[in-house]
Formats: structure tokens, C-alpha cells, sequence
């Protein structure tokens, strides 16, 4: 049987995209391991888990000593595959290829792009950075095997210059957030799960709270920087929101089992206005409408799907009202529930995503 090693040094260990998603489906197929910086070494579902557990004191040790730590790790392995997920790890990938190795790139993210929105660069560096970002990204593409993208925008970024260009969306599992509750049963409570960021529009989500809507929000996640929260509690809003912290799938399931809305704010950043947010998509596997930004591809999928509504995020008051409109009209917001799920059955799933990665794998190992 084939081996494939899939090594990250940003992400955590049961990250949803990397672990649970494209591990275990090729799993099916391959001996599967996955090496990261901090964790547990474990087995999950047919998964060899292999954790370095270096300590990281600073962002840049991420960057240096923690790349040598997992790339030593990743030899240990010696797969047929190796799978990277950060742009950090491509300092590897040709070492990798003087092994005679099969190497991929999988692009989470427009990299440059998001760059520009990084706050703990120099805003005056953040062009220059970009730059070298993508000029680097580019050099190194072109010397391995394959890119995965996350999203249609990021692939056509690399056509051209990868040998070959493979889109994996980052649908949801077509059955972990099936909500077995009714929708009469549901409380009058929104969500918002994954970082809380001002970038994120977290700001403007929690301004639109108020007496009015008297509305429970749960947040369930992660802050950043450490003293934004401070700054959201500074807000009227913030009596209404309910913190989770963050939270594992199980738990997920359950905020999402009991909200009736759920709320993806980001900001008019170059890195999220083509962007394909998997809380989006996983409020409507869920069954529950969602108010989004008005970015022209999420009005394509939200709006195009009549599963909730969109408005400009930088305005709490749009918000606010799109918010009271689903809860005076109680039928037409079960109705976009039910049409988001519809959707994520039809085509927003990772099973016909799994697909397309079990196929890009065929390729190259010339299966």
C-alpha cells in the first residue's frame, strides 16, 4: 500500500480540512499519516498522528525551527506523498523532490492577499511582503507535483504555473451537522463560530445586538489579538453574546442544533471577498439561515440559493435589521434553512469533493 504524509506546522491536530476531511478519505486507499508541530501522537480513523511537541515561543520560530522540526519528523515517515499545508513548509519542498518524492502544495489561502490583512506586519510592509510571498510561492510551484486549492479563485491563481491544478473545496461532511432538532424547538439565539477578529467583522457583529432584537449570540472561538475581547466588551451589544471559547466538533453541533442564525461578517478584505467560508457553508448543512456579507460570489451561493440574506458588514444597523426580518418572519427563515441544507446536499458536500482528491492521487502515483 501506498504511504502519504500530510505535515503541517500552523495547523491543529484534528483541524477539519487537513485531519478529518482529507486524511481520512484517503485513508480509504493509503497509509495515512499526519505529522504537526504541537499534539499527541494517536490513530485516528486509520490516521497515524505524529506530534514533534516543540515549543513555539515566537511567530518566527514557527517559521525555522519548527519547519526542520516537522520536515525530520515527515523523513521518518518516508511516504511516497508528501502533502503540505502551509506556505512556510514549501522551504522543504525541494529537499522533498531530491528524494524523489511526489510533493504537494495545498493552498488554504490566497497567501498574498492575505498579507495584506495581517495586523502584526508593518502596514508600510505589507505590500513589499506580498510581494515576495507571491513571487516565491510562484518559483516554487512550478518545481512539484501538484496544487490543491481550497477555493475556484485560488485555482486559477496557479494555473498555468503548477503541473498540475486541483480545486478541493472545503465543503462541509455531508451528515456531521444534520440538526436532528425541530425548528419550533430551536431558541432564539444567531451564531458565530471560528476566530472572533476584527478583520472578521466580529466588531460590527456584536454593535448589532441591542434590546430590540433581544437575541442571544453564541460566539465560540478563539480571539485575535488576545486583547480584542477587551475591545468587544466595551460594546452595548456584548451583554448578548453567550462565549463558548473554542470548541470541538461535537460541541459545534450542538451550538448549531439549537441557533436559528448564523452570522459571517468578514470585511471587504482582498483575501475574503473571493473567499469560501466553511462556517458559511456549515450553517447551511445545519439547516439554518445565514447573513453574510455582500460580496458578490457569496450573494452567487446565499442569495442565488435563497438560504438567507446578505448585506454590507460594516454596518451594524444592516445587520441588525436583516436579523429582525428572519425573526418576524419565522416561516420564510425555517424556509432558507431548509434551502441552504438542500443546497449542501446537492453540491456544497465534501463527499464529491473526496472525489476529485482520490483522483488527483490516481494521477500522480500513476494508479
Amino acid at each position: 500500500m501506498k504511504k502519504v504524509c500530510h505535515i503541517t506546522s500552523a495547523h491543529m491536530q484534528r483541524d477539519i480540512r487537513i485531519l478529518i476531511k482529507e486524511c481520512v478519505s484517503l485513508s480509504k486507499n493509503y497509509d495515512v499519516h499526519l505529522v504537526v508541530l504541537n499534539g499527541n501522537d494517536e490513530v485516528y480513523n486509520k490516521v497515524t498522528i505524529h506530534s514533534t511537541s516543540y515549543p513555539i515561543k515566537r511567530r518566527l520560530d514557527r517559521f525555522t525551527k519548527g519547519v526542520k522540526a516537522v520536515y525530520k519528523k515527515a523523513l521518518e515517515v518516508d511516504a511516497d506523498v508528501y502533502h503540505l499545508h502551509d506556505p512556510e513548509l514549501l522551504q522543504v519542498a525541494k529537499k522533498l523532490k531530491r528524494r524523489n518524492k511526489i510533493v504537494i502544495f495545498d493552498a488554504h489561502e490566497d497567501l498574498p492577499a492575505q498579507i495584506k490583512g495581517k495586523y502584526w506586519i508593518n502596514k508600510y510592509l505589507r505590500g513589499i511582503v506580498a510581494w515576495a510571498a507571491y513571487t516565491y510561492e510562484n518559483r516554487t510551484v512550478k518545481k512539484i507535483d501538484a496544487v490543491v486549492t481550497a477555493t475556484p479563485f485560488i485555482a486559477e491563481r496557479f494555473k498555468g504555473i503548477g503541473k498540475v491544478v486541483a480545486n478541493i473545496n472545503n465543503y462541509p461532511l455531508l451528515n456531521e451537522l444534520e440538526s436532528a432538532t425541530d425548528w419550533s424547538q430551536k431558541a432564539k439565539e444567531a451564531c458565530y463560530i471560528g476566530g472572533a477578529t476584527e478583520i472578521r467583522g466580529c466588531t460590527e457583529l456584536v454593535e448589532a445586538f441591542d434590546d430590540k432584537l433581544d437575541m442571544t449570540v453564541n460566539f465560540a472561538g478563539n480571539y485575535s489579538p488576545d486583547n480584542y475581547r477587551g475591545q468587544l466588551m466595551l460594546l452595548h451589544g456584548w451583554k448578548y453574546v453567550k462565549e463558548h471559547g473554542f470548541v470541538g466538533r461535537k460541541e459545534v453541533a450542538e451550538i448549531l442544533g439549537r441557533s436559528k442564525y448564523g452570522l459571517v461578517m468578514f470585511q471587504a478584505f482582498q483575501n475574503h471577498i473571493e473567499a469560501q467560508p466553511n462556517k458559511m457553508f456549515e450553517y447551511m448543512s445545519a439547516g439554518i439561515p445565514v447573513v453574510t456579507s455582500n460580496f458578490p460570489l457569496w450573494k452567487q451561493i446565499v442569495e442565488g440559493n435563497k438560504c438567507g440574506i446578505c448585506v454590507e458588514p460594516k454596518d451594524p444597523a444592516a445587520i441588525n435589521k436583516a436579523l429582525l426580518y428572519l425573526v418576524q418572519h419565522d416561516a420564510i427563515a425555517q424556509q432558507m434553512g431548509d434551502n441552504g441544507r438542500k443546497a449542501v446536499v446537492e453540491k456544497y458536500n465534501w463527499e464529491q469533493e473526496e472525489i476529485k482528491l482520490l483522483a488527483l492521487y490516481q494521477q500522480l502515483l500513476q494508479e
